[in-house]
């Protein structure tokens, strides 16, 4: 096997300093880059509690590096939506143990803890009161989309441990210097940036993810990516560079997420599904070039932000928050943004004939019907949620979780800009 090793965002302005790997297993593939690249001394390991409990990937890494001599611990486990208590004890055991090098195996909740927990290394954070004290808003947060965005380029200390990702899903915030955490007072998720905080390595592993992510986790998070590009494509102050990418992205992730489909194990040979969920990595990787243009240009939308806060109050993994509501953020927004709705309903009709078959058989009409429509038909089809109802947040919850959301960035920048509740209740109500 042979390895691909590039940078994540080649070509691109202010390109990051993130590369990507894969074509080797995970482990080979850490091992060569901890003692080659970083030359790492006391690699720490923070990995999934499911992969933890459930296969031997985590003590498989484990092993690999002690053989090596720099394995300086591991922490098994951070709760979804990354609640700000569970990371104390981990910043004080990295701290204990002088770790020069983190590294994550598995989801989202991971790579968003470790990208604060490296900031509060640096700013001598001990108590979960020192990390509310990092996150309070500043004179420097007056200038952000909304209340839950703290920019912190210019303020503390730079972080200095690198990060490796070894994503297990779709969610794709691997590739962002956003970090996003839940107060657990009041379940409300603030997100905190650093140039600083980019992951140095991502490493992909299709095989790893197709044998041991949860396939309603597999899907939904790829639904996520296409979330990602179907907001970002749409939004009005999208520039030409990321169209194509979003486009692109968008092309593979809907018939390679129908190909990784359990439903549709028998159809394709191993080897194929395998492939099929490497191009949804990598369709993860290109669509997420927007990143590079935020915070100058926030590159997202209504699903996005209530999303967010969605997520922490009903207990929701994000892939099904996007599930549930794009569709209809795409409706609300139709009036506005609907000749670039019309280019992404055209990417789906075009993106393989199993596709357009699939939205046929549905009932679907290429020329009457919308992008809303066909994604409809497509999160169907791969089993997701699509009602507030099929995950058990009710009514009263929604006053709350619209309240929440009107103070969230992605709302804020949503193609109708969503500044009150009354907004975001009308969103709601179309998926009740």
């Amino acid at each position: 096997m042979t390895e691909t090793y590039r940078l994540a965002f080649p070509n691109h302005p202010n390109t990051p300093y993130t590369h990507v790997s894969y074509g080797l297993p995970f482990v080979e593939a850490c091992v060569k880059h901890v003692t080659q690249t970083f030359n790492s001394q006391r690699t720490y390991i923070i990995g999934s509690t499911s992969l933890s409990k459930q296969t031997a990937n985590v003590k498989n890494l484990e092993e690999a590096l002690a053989r090596t001599g720099r394995h300086a611990g591991t922490w098994i486990g951070i709760r979804p939506h990354t609640p700000f208590d569970d990371l104390i004890p981990i910043i004080k055991d990295m701290r204990a143990k002088n770790a020069d090098l983190l590294v994550t195996l598995g989801g989202g909740s991971l790579i968003d803890g470790a990208k604060i927990i490296i900031y509060a290394l640096a700013n001598g954070v001990q108590t979960l009161e020192d990390l509310y004290a990092i996150l309070e808003l500043s004179e420097t947060d007056s200038g952000a989309p909304a209340k839950y965005l703290r920019d912190r380029s210019n303020i503390g200390n730079p972080p200095t441990v690198p990060m490796v990702f070894i994503p297990t899903t779709l969610s794709g915030g691997e590739y962002s210097r956003y970090g996003g955490g839940t107060d657990p007072r009041s379940h409300a998720k603030t997100i905190m940036t650093h140039p600083k905080m980019y992951a140095s390595l991502i490493i992909l592993d299709p095989g790893l993810c197709l044998t041991t992510t949860p396939d309603w986790v597999w899907l939904s998070t790829g639904v996520r990516a296409i979330d990602h590009a179907v907001e970002g494509r749409c939004m009005l102050t999208c520039p030409p560079e990321i169209e194509g990418e979003a486009e692109k992205a968008l092309g593979l992730l809907i018939p390679n997420l129908l190909k990784t489909n359990p439903k549709n194990k028998d159809k394709f040979p191993e080897a194929e599904r395998i492939e099929a969920a490497l191009q949804c990595q990598l369709a993860v990787n290109y669509v997420l070039v927007m990143l590079l243009y935020s915070p100058q240009i926030l590159l997202a939308g209504g699903s996005h932000g209530i999303g967010h806060q969605l997520g922490p109050l009903g207990g929701i993994g994000h892939g099904q928050t996007s599930c549930i509501l794009l569709p209809a953020v795409l409706k609300y927004n139709k009036r506005v943004n609907g000749d670039r709705q019309e280019k992404v309903k055209n990417v789906i009709w075009e993106s393989d004939p199993v596709v357009r078959e699939l939205l046929k058989e549905a009932g679907l009409d290429e020329t009457s019907s919308d992008a809303s429509d066909a994604l409809d038909v497509v999160f169907r089809a791969l089993g997701m949620p699509r009602t507030l109802s099929e995950v058990g947040v009710g009514h009263d919850k929604f006053a709350v979780l619209a309240d929440n959301s009107v103070k969230d960035p992605c709302c804020v920048v949503n193609p109708i800009s969503l500044e009150k509740p009354e907004q975001v209740m009308e969103i709601l109500e179309m998926v009740a």
